[in-house]
């Protein structure tokens, strides 16, 4: 009896402890086929701040640059902001990496990669991304970010045309 009562009174500690482990990574990668070479779409999403021309969800894009990195702060349609900066660039391979430095998205660690590569006669672009939810469930985590790329993929293959 004295062993179950102990074993009882352990579980809320352990249920403290392991509210307290950090979550698994989330990997999101979503890809489009585009109607263009790859040097046009390139030249539609190469720029970092570009997205606000592009990208349903956002209002504007503001750059800027905190020591040797770039940043851009997205204004987003219907109000908030999030910012984020320039982890890596390479425009021979036609891509860029980003993490989320500020912002209301349901994430943390956040490092995303937008690349474009030949695709037949065509480019093919694919977003990828690294997370861990933060505030919500996995799967609302997901399904935000997830439907960012869809959408943001739609309008590269509309606008790169």
């Amino acid at each position: 009896m004295l062993r179950h009562a102990l074993r009882l009174g352990a579980l809320p500690v352990l249920a403290l402890v392991a509210g307290t482990v950090p979550g698994f990574a989330i990997d999101v990668m979503k890809s489009i086929d585009v109607a263009a070479p790859p040097a046009k779409v390139w030249s539609t999403i190469g720029d970092f701040c570009g997205i606000g021309s592009w990208h349903p969800a956002i209002e504007k894009c503001v750059p800027s640059t905190k020591g040797s990195t770039m940043l851009r702060t997205l204004s987003l349609k219907g109000g908030g902001t999030i910012v984020e900066s320039q982890t890596n660039r390479d425009d021979k391979a036609m891509s860029y990496t980003y993490a989320i430095v500020e912002g209301p998205l349901p994430v943390s660690d956040y490092s995303s990669t937008l690349a474009v590569m030949p695709s037949g006669s065509g480019s093919k672009v694919t977003w990828t991304g690294t997370f861990k939810a933060k505030g919500a469930p996995d799967a609302v985590a997901k399904d935000a970010i997830e439907g960012i790329y869809t959408s943001g993929l739609a309008a590269i293959a509309e606008k790169a045309k």
